[in-house]
């Protein structure tokens, strides 16, 4: 008799910083009609370690195997939530940060020539204390997020995206990594060739440093949204694969 065909697995979806659970709609309705499920969380942004256990959580109540994809700050998210999760079996990278064993963000964005005008993208403001968050948080600039984060989605979309972001905890920036998932879990990465958030010569390296699948898109830091076809497209890939 044949065998059965493996079912698909589960997509989990994390988001990165400065956005929300709603920057994967259009890739979500791709793989929806793809026949995958998919589960996209709220990436809590309050740092590394904490971010990285409540990804865990969520991974802990799927029952199938899960592709597990991050984009920006969410690839850090995966990367060290993913280490001890056996269900995990394939990780994909969208303009987004792969970081290796004890390194954290600032050490990939400064190993590499600045964006321009990157001294002035972000603003702090400084959090109410508790024992989450202590320290401020992180915006963009509401009159560079076109230009930085956006730049081939429309000035209406934007202005209501740069009003309705999500701030990143200021501590995010140096926590440390955990050994990376993605040394022993296959990976996918899609480079954002004209991204002005992260470079994309620190995600070719990135990509190149976990040999993963490379995918090169012609889309800015919000390629989720402005290129979900293609996006949708290596996600299909890397579950086709670990079918």
């Amino acid at each position: 008799m044949p065998g059965r065909t493996p079912s698909p697995p589960t997509v989990v979806l994390v988001h990165g910083a400065f956005t929300d659970a709603s920057s994967w709609t259009g890739v979500i309705r791709r793989l929806h009609a793809a026949g995958l499920s998919v589960r996209a969380p709220a990436n809590p942004l309050r740092g590394l370690a904490h971010d990285a256990a409540y990804v865990r959580n969520v991974l802990r109540q799927i029952d199938k195997p899960v592709v597990l994809v991050g984009h920006g700050y969410g690839g850090a998210v995966i990367t060290h939530a993913a280490t001890d999760a056996d269900n995990v079996v394939a990780l994909g990278y969208v303009a987004a940060f792969g970081l290796d064993a004890g390194e954290c963000l600032l050490d990939v964005t400064n190993r590499f020539p600045p964006l321009p005008g990157a001294d002035t993208v972000f603003t702090e403001s400084v959090a109410a204390s508790s024992s989450v968050q202590p320290d401020g948080e992180l915006y963009i600039r509401r009159e560079r997020f076109l230009q930085v984060y956006a730049a081939d989605l429309s000035p209406r979309v934007t202005r209501v995206l740069s009003v309705s972001q999500r701030p990143l905890a200021h501590s995010a920036l140096s926590a440390g990594s955990g050994p990376p998932a993605w040394a022993s879990k296959p990976s996918w990465y899609a480079i954002a060739t004209a991204d002005r958030m992260l470079s994309p010569t620190a995600q070719r390296f990135m990509a190149q440093r976990m040999t993963a699948t490379e995918y090169v898109l012609d889309g800015s830091h919000a390629v989720p949204r402005s290129r979900p076809d293609a996006v949708a497209a290596m996600i299909r890939a890397a579950a086709d694969a670990e079918r």
